[in-house]
């Protein structure tokens, strides 16, 4: 099931790249900008016979041309085997890099970046940190398409030793979006 999902996920990867490389606009993000975010996705956690499809909604700081500070509110819904669903939310403030230069008027830039926040449900709240990377590919000046992976890492108190110890219980997350520069 999960060579399924990383090859849809790398077909609509490849289809954004080559769109973004064969487009021809003068975009690029510049300090003091901001940015409003949707997407959707879905995530699958390891070892598990579960899934999750979300939706989200982001919004971005410019603190540079390359570095974007912001927040991201997720609201996923949880398929399970053999158990009832459960909805997911996440509150996640985040911190990305952007690699401007590699494409002509910056159409295509990919990104690294970090995360820390929280997730919850109806029964239970934890905190969630972890990496995040992907590329943005503008459809003109100021509208791009957004694609992203991040992996949750979950944890009850903020140490070494607990991220550690969860790292195998953690979520991947598969976003395709729509953003705006304004």
């Amino acid at each position: 099931m999960i060579k399924k999902y990383r090859f849809a996920a790398c077909v609509i990867g490849l289809s954004v790249l080559l769109a973004g490389l064969s487009t021809n606009v003068n975009a690029a993000q510049s300090k003091g900008d901001q940015s409003l975010q949707f997407s959707g996705g879905f995530f699958h956690a390891d070892g598990a016979d579960s899934g999750t499809l979300n939706v989200d909604i982001g919004y971005g700081y410019y603190l540079t041309e390359n570095w974007e500070v912001g927040i991201l509110q997720s609201l996923g819904y949880s398929f399970i085997d053999d158990a009832d669903d459960q909805w997911v939310a996440s509150t996640i403030p985040f911190i990305n890099y952007y690699f401007t230069g590699l494409s002509t008027d910056n159409a295509f830039q990919p990104f690294l970046g970090a995360f820390i926040g929280a997730s919850y449900n109806e029964d239970d709240a934890t905190g969630t940190i972890g990496p995040q990377l992907g590329f943005k590919s503008f459809i003109n000046d100021k509208t791009f398409i957004l694609f992203k992976y991040r992996y949750e890492w979950f944890f009850d108190d903020l140490t070494i030793d607990d991220i550690k110890d969860t790292r195998s219980d953690g979520n991947h997350v598969v976003s395709l979006g729509l953003g705006f520069i304004f």
